[in-house]
C-alpha cells in the first residue's frame, strides 16, 4: 500500500519520502492515510472507492466548487481559511483525483494540525458547537448554484428507492441469510409507507432543497485542540442537492445515539434527549431565521427516517453479502441493523419530545 500512496504522492506533486503513515480506521467507505513525509509535511491521502463513488471526477467537481464557495465566505468574515476548509491537491492536469498505473483512484488534501474527530461526544458544549458549524456550513451555501452538482451516488436519501432496493435484496437473498433474521425484516417492512414522507415532500415543494452534506456524522467536524471549536467539516463526498432533514436527522442518528451505530448489544442504544437537545440548539439557533416552521419541524422526521434509512441500508448489503461497507467480522451489518432498529424504535417512542425541542429553538 506504501507504494501505492508514494505513486499518488508524486501524482499531485507532494516531494519528500514517507517518513511515517497510519491508516485511519474510522469511515465505511474509502480509504484513509495520514502520511508524513520527510520535508515534515503532512497530508490525508485517500483511495476512492469507485464501486460506490462511479464518477469521481463529478464528486471532484461538486468537492472542489463548494470549497472555493466556502473559501470565499470565510475570507469574507476573517476566518482562517486554512483551518475552516479543506484545501485538495491537483495532478498536473489541475484534476482533485487521480487515476495510477493500477486503475486505483486517489485524492489528497493538507492535513489541518491540531485538530481531532471524535466518534462519541465528550459533552454537549461540543455537540452544540457541531451544530453551529453544520448549521453555518448549511448557511453559507444557501446561495450557491445547485444545477452545478452532480449526484455522486443517485437517490442517496431517496428512502422510497432504499426501501425498493431492500425488497430487491430481499427477494433474491443471494447469500441465504433471510431466514434467520425475520424479525429485522418484519420491522423494516411496517416501515415501508413512512420511507416516502420526506420524499414526497420534497417532490411536491413542500420542503425546499438545499446543498446537504449528506453525511453530518460528529467525527465529520474536526474540532480544534486549543480553541475546542469546529474547525473544517471533512468527508464532503456525497455534498449535493437534498434537504437540511436529512443532514439534522443523521446527525442526530449519530451523535445522538447513546452507543456505537454498531453497538452488539441493543439495551445500550437509544437517544440522547440531551445530546439531541445540544446539537439541535446550535443547528436550529442558527438557522431558525432562515428555515419557515415547515422545514423546521421536519428536522424530527428526519432524525428518525435517517435512522430507518441507515438501518435499511445495512440490512439490505447483509442481504446481498456484504458488497458495500466496509466489515470488521462477518456479522457486521447485521449488527448495525439492529442497532438502528433499536435507536429508530426508540426515537417513536420519544417523537413528541423531539418536536418539542425544536420549537424551543425556533
Amino acid at each position: 500500500m506504501e507504494k501505492q500512496i508514494l505513486e499518488a504522492a508524486r501524482a499531485f506533486g507532494i516531494t519528500g519520502e514517507i517518513a511515517d503513515h497510519t491508516l485511519i480506521k474510522t469511515g465505511n467507505i474509502n480509504q484513509t492515510n495520514l502520511v508524513k513525509f520527510s520535508n515534515g509535511k503532512e497530508y490525508i491521502i485517500q483511495r476512492v472507492n469507485t464501486y460506490v463513488f462511479r464518477d469521481p471526477d463529478g464528486m471532484m467537481r461538486n468537492i472542489a466548487g463548494v470549497t472555493a464557495h466556502l473559501r470565499r465566505k470565510c475570507e469574507e468574515k476573517g476566518l482562517d481559511c486554512r483551518r475552516q476548509v479543506l484545501n485538495f491537491c491537483g495532478d498536473a492536469t489541475g484534476k482533485l483525483c487521480h487515476e495510477l498505473s493500477d486503475g486505483s483512484v486517489w485524492r489528497a488534501y493538507d492535513y489541518i494540525g491540531g485538530a481531532v474527530t471524535y466518534d462519541s461526544v465528550p459533552n454537549t458544549g461540543l455537540l452544540t458547537s457541531a451544530g453551529e458549524a453544520f448549521g453555518n456550513f448549511s448557511g453559507m451555501l444557501a446561495d450557491y448554484d445547485m444545477e452545478s452538482l452532480v449526484e455522486t451516488i443517485p437517490n442517496f436519501h431517496d428512502t422510497e428507492k432504499r426501501y425498493e432496493a431492500f425488497e430487491t435484496a430481499l427477494k433474491a437473498d443471494c447469500a441465504g441469510r433471510a431466514k434467520d433474521i425475520k424479525s429485522e425484516i418484519g420491522y423494516l417492512q411496517s416501515q415501508k409507507a413512512f420511507c416516502s414522507k420526506l420524499v414526497q415532500m420534497r417532490k411536491n415543494g413542500v420542503l425546499p432543497e438545499r446543498v446537504t452534506h449528506n453525511d453530518t456524522k460528529y467525527n465529520n467536524v474536526l474540532i480544534d485542540i486549543s480553541t475546542q471549536k469546529p474547525a473544517a467539516i471533512i468527508d464532503l463526498d456525497t455534498v449535493m442537492p437534498g434537504l437540511a432533514a436529512y443532514d439534522f436527522g443523521d446527525a442526530i442518528r449519530f451523535a445522538a445515539n447513546t452507543s456505537l451505530e454498531d453497538e452488539p448489544d441493543i439495551s445500550k442504544t437509544a437517544l440522547s434527549l440531551e445530546y439531541y437537545e445540544a446539537f439541535a440548539k446550535g443547528y436550529v439557533g442558527v438557522l431558525s431565521e432562515s428555515f419557515d416552521e415547515t422545514e423546521l419541524m421536519s428536522l424530527p422526521t428526519g432524525a428518525l427516517m435517517m435512522t430507518v434509512e441507515l438501518a435499511l441500508r445495512f440490512c439490505t448489503d447483509y442481504l446481498m453479502g456484504d458488497p458495500y461497507f466496509k466489515l470488521n467480522y462477518p456479522e457486521h451489518n447485521l449488527v448495525r441493523t439492529r442497532c438502528q432498529i433499536a435507536l429508530a424504535k426508540d426515537m417513536e417512542k420519544k417523537f413528541s419530545q423531539m418536536e418539542k425541542v425544536i420549537r424551543k429553538y425556533m
